[in-house]
């Protein structure tokens, strides 16, 4: 695809309820760049409450060139028992890929780095794919560390539903 040089840098703001359909159209285009449609399931409804219901469990922004959206950020809260502190999960950061090479990326990296800060936390961290040179390169030049001693897990579908069946102590934690 073509890139497209366009003057002035890109806005970046909160994501709004009314945003939910730009946001699904580009997890879309995300899914697709990392060949991952087939694991694509969010909805409206789903992200509208994950983003703006009660207890929303995560934020998102947008980033706009011409009253476009050219690209997103996605995270949500962290908290390091080894450093008594929160930070963020970024779980996904999105440029089309006609505006890649003219700020966007970093300017969306960069204000959820001053989110962090603002909320008093300590730390943003991310996981890219390994066969991502573009994005690794782009978060090396950035000053990130790769955190190679640490492998990712996950525990979904069956997997997750078994590990839920097992028996167990089940009171919530004490709130004081």
């Amino acid at each position: 695809m073509a890139r497209i040089d366009r003057p002035g840098p890109a806005v970046i703001r909160a994501a709004r309820a009314a945003d939910v359909p730009v946001l699904l159209s580009l997890f879309g285009e995300l899914a697709a760049y990392e060949l991952l449609e087939h694991e694509l399931h969010a909805t409206e409804q789903k992200l509208s409450v994950a983003l703006f219901g009660s207890r929303p469990a995560a934020a998102a922004l947008i980033a706009e060139r011409d009253s476009g959206a050219v690209g997103y950020a996605l995270f949500f809260p962290t908290f390091s028992s080894f450093l008594t502190t929160t930070g963020v999960w970024l779980e996904d950061l999105f440029v089309r890929p006609a505006h890649r090479g003219a700020g966007v990326g970093r300017a969306l990296l960069s204000a959820v780095a001053a989110h962090v800060r603002e909320q008093g936390g300590e730390r943003l961290e991310w996981a890219a794919l390994d066969w991502n040179e573009p994005a690794l390169g782009f978060y090396r030049r950035m000053g990130a560390r790769t955190m190679g001693e640490w492998i990712t897990h996950r525990l979904d579908g069956e997997a997750l539903v078994r590990m839920a069946g097992e028996p167990g102590d089940r009171s919530p934690p004490q709130r004081r």
